[in-house]
């Protein structure tokens, strides 16, 4: 056995295969130095601070490949500018070798605008500055929601939540400034369900109970009644009653004059007539007294007499009497009898 291996024919088999091998493996080897340009560098250019247009070029020239990818944006530096480059200026890379280039922006990245919509004005405040937008402007305008956001403004366009604008940048807020006071009714007989509803939502009032006389909803019916009335001075946000039919308000004219006297009763503002204050002269005599003469007593029933007593009284002399006085008779006070 051992003899067989040791046979000259397979050693020269033996030797022609690790030559074969020994080829392949030389031949790979200059291959990959020839595909991959082994020995050969080129140093990176340095394009910091150029434009992105002027830094490409160079590294076209250079044969090298670029990526570009925008830094946090920095006013201080130009838009467009490249900040920095990866692999560091002066390094040596082979051929084809990709660059990454950091550039500065045009302006901020842009950030959603958060959903504020009928939320209480400080707290839309604080969520726009969370996420980078300033405040502009705040205008007010009447609404029965007071101190809430209605609309969001950017550069006078009404803009929507979840929109995305560059950071930092200022927006207008449309805020309610409350229910106006003392605004009138307007009328709203003769008009469908439809338009009704229309009118009312524009003057900023709100629709109560309305009720059919079919008891079926149809927005086409047309209005014969209203509470309150046309005219009256109601607050903004208050509710508006509505009677709606198929027929005219004049066929209705029964059924108005029933809810007259429920939601408008009459009320009698005719006043009692003044009361007169004459004046009395005190200076013109009095008018007669008229004096009633009182009931005589009635007799009493005549019994036993008792017998009479008589006394003396003592006799007064001319010196013991006084002389008379002469007194003046007092004014009687004037009475007036109405």
């Amino acid at each position: 056995m051992f003899k067989s291996f040791f046979h000259w024919k397979v050693l020269v088999n033996l030797l022609v295969a690790l030559a074969v091998f020994a080829g392949l493996v030389w031949l790979t080897f200059r291959w990959l130095e020839f595909h991959t340009n082994h020995g050969e560098e080129i140093p990176v250019p340095n394009v910091v601070n150029m434009t992105v247009h002027q830094a490409i070029k160079v590294l076209d020239d250079s044969g090298l490949e670029y990526e570009v990818d925008s830094a946090q944006y920095n006013p201080v530096y130009k838009p467009f500018q490249v900040l920095m480059i990866s692999p560091s200026p002066g390094s040596h890379v082979k051929g084809g070798r990709t660059v990454l280039l950091k550039v500065n922006p045009r302006t901020w990245a842009k950030v959603a605008v958060p959903d504020i919509i009928d939320r209480y004005k400080g707290l839309a405040f604080n969520q726009l500055n969370l996420v980078g937008l300033k405040v502009g402007d705040t205008l007010y305008e009447p609404s029965i929601q007071r101190d809430a956001v209605l609309r969001i403004l950017y550069q006078s366009r009404p803009i929507k939540p979840g929109e995305l604008l560059p950071k930092f940048s200022s927006v207008d807020l449309v805020i309610g400034s409350g229910p106006m006071r003392n605004v009138t009714i307007p009328n709203l007989v003769g008009r469908t369900v439809q338009e009704a509803k229309k009118i009312i939502a524009q003057n900023l009032f709100e629709v109560g109970i309305v009720e059919y006389e079919d008891g079926k909803t149809d927005e086409s019916a047309i209005i014969y009644y209203q509470d309150p009335a046309a005219g009256a001075l109601r607050d903004q946000g208050m509710q508006i009653d509505l009677w709606a039919s198929k027929k005219t308000p004049a066929e209705m004219f029964n059924k108005v004059k029933e809810l007259d006297l429920m939601y408008r009763p009459k009320v009698d503002t005719v006043a009692p007539p003044p009361i007169r204050y004459e004046e009395v002269d005190f200076d013109q005599p009095a008018a007669p007294v008229r004096v009633v003469p009182k009931p005589k007593p009635t007799p009493k029933p005549q019994g036993e007499k008792k017998p009479q007593t008589t006394t003396t009284k003592p006799t007064t002399t001319s010196s013991d009497k006084k002389p008379a006085t002469t007194e003046k008779p007092k004014e009687k006070k004037k009475v007036i009898v109405e």
